[in-house]
């Protein structure tokens, strides 16, 4: 099917879109709760997937490789969006700082303080992937990509598994072995500063 969509075939990618574009919708919006961004993201995976099916190594199960675009996109739009949520909280923290120099010569009421960034938004703003980013470039290539798969992409041990291609025990026992890697290189670069990392079986 796929390399019938990277021949410019646009009814094998219609007939691509109406087997997984349900499912990948689905756990898209499991993960991100505005309709809107999901509809964004799932439209550009497929716009993706005509673009680049000729680079899919045939390894696993077409469906693998639509979830690491679909998650992909995903992170990229909530990156952007929590960059715009920053911007605009700075520019509210401007307003309210001219405000309070404002009301401390016409005092009034008190302005709201500003909101700071959750630790959520900075990680998906990208302020603390860079890191990780650097250091899964110290471990071993195979551990790497498990790990991106199962952490960064977050796929089940099952879809990664049938993504690489190869059994779900390897992949446990991969993800582990990155994990220990992956600490002990953060570690490195931030002595005493524990980083934890998730991923679901």
């Amino acid at each position: 099917m796929l390399r019938a969509v990277a021949r410019g075939d646009t009814e094998a990618l219609a007939v691509l879109y109406d087997r997984h574009a349900g499912w990948l919708h689905a756990r898209l919006a499991r993960r991100c709760p505005d309709e809107e961004t999901v509809r964004e993201v799932l439209q550009d995976t497929f716009v993706t997937v005509w673009r680049s099916a000729g680079g899919h190594r045939g390894r696993g199960e077409a469906g693998g490789w639509l979830w690491v675009i679909a998650a992909r996109r995903l992170v990229d739009a909530q990156r952007a969006r929590a960059r715009a949520e920053r911007a605009a909280a700075h520019a509210a923290a401007h307003v309210t700082a001219q405000a309070g120099a404002h009301a401390s010569a016409h005092p009034a009421h008190p302005a709201p303080p500003a909101v700071a960034p959750s630790a959520e938004d900075r990680v998906l703003a990208g302020l603390e992937y860079a890191e990780v980013g650097a250091a899964l470039d110290r471990i071993s290539p195979e551990l790497a990509e498990v790990l991106r798969a199962t952490v960064v992409d977050g796929l089940t041990t099952r879809e990664t598994a049938r993504l690489l291609g190869i059994p779900e025990g390897t992949v446990k026992t991969r993800a582990l072995r990155a994990r220990r890697e992956l600490r002990a290189a953060l570690a490195a670069g931030h002595p005493g500063g524990p980083h934890a990392l998730g991923g679901t079986a």
